[in-house]
């Protein structure tokens, strides 16, 4: 009897061995299955093979059981972050985009406006990077040495101030730009101060134009240190001269200029 029952006991004893070598033959098809699913481009069908395994080893489905959903902590950090990424991209090019329709919308109006009352050697429109850029020449607006701005360039400034009141999102800069001839009477010092209170005078009158967010706007002299021409002759000396306003756009460099 005692004979028999130890028989049996080493008879059981003798298969034990299937179930650590079941265990090495699961570990490595799991092994196989990453290395495939490693080399391949679909990252979704490798997401859910690891998920797969994930549940298989700890007691859920099997391995082979097909699985159609992917938890967020399925997906690798990385993953994670270049999904984040790719979001925070697509939104600023949809910015960039909005903003350059704006820019040329907004220089369209103001070069048919230019066209329309014989101005094109007065004002000029350029979009950039990071701006629309409009330049009057300071004769249009101011008589030679002063800064008070002429009735006739009210009319302008109203027209300048209608299309910013269309696009209150944007930062305005009114920026004032001399000769290299020195200047000194009893109303300025120097061409700091003549570039200064042009800009500042121009800008009021776009202010007083519309009801336009003032906190969005600023006034800047440059005095004669930021040429677009030779001031060696007086053609030169005349671009120079000069007043801009600059629509600042919200993306790309744009942030470095106005913080």
């Amino acid at each position: 009897m005692n004979k028999h029952k130890k028989e049996h006991h080493e008879e059981h004893a003798d298969e034990a061995w299937l179930l650590p070598y079941a265990d090495l033959l699961t570990l490595l098809l799991a092994l196989f299955i990453i290395l495939f699913a490693s080399s391949q481009v679909d990252e979704k069908k490798y997401a859910q093979i690891m998920h797969g395994l994930n549940s298989a080893f700890n007691g859920g489905i099997n391995v082979f059981e097909e699985s159609n959903s992917i938890s967020i902590e399925d997906i690798p950090a990385k993953d994670i972050k270049n999904i984040h990424d790719y979001g925070q991209d697509q939104a600023l090019d949809n910015q960039i985009n909005r903003e350059k329709q704006d820019m040329e919308a907004i220089k369209k109006k103001l070069d048919l406006f230019i066209s329309e009352n014989g101005l094109t050697m007065q004002l000029q429109t350029n979009v950039t990077s990071d701006m629309l850029k409009i330049t009057i020449q300071d004769y249009a607006l101011f008589d030679s040495g002063m800064a008070v701005v002429k009735p006739e360039a009210q009319k302008l400034a109203s027209v300048i101030s209608d299309m910013l009141s269309m696009y209150p999102g944007y930062k305005v800069e009114v920026a004032g730009h001399t000769d290299n001839i020195p200047i000194k009477n009893h109303e300025f010092d120097s061409n700091w101060d003549l570039s200064s209170r042009r800009s500042l005078n121009f800008m009021k009158y776009l202010l007083n134009s519309n009801d336009l967010n003032q906190a969005r706007f600023r006034s800047i002299g440059y005095g004669e240190y930021q040429p677009i021409a030779s001031n060696e002759t007086p053609e030169g000396r005349a671009k120079n001269r000069r007043v801009e306003v600059n629509i600042i756009r919200n993306t790309i460099e744009a942030k470095a200029i106005i913080p």
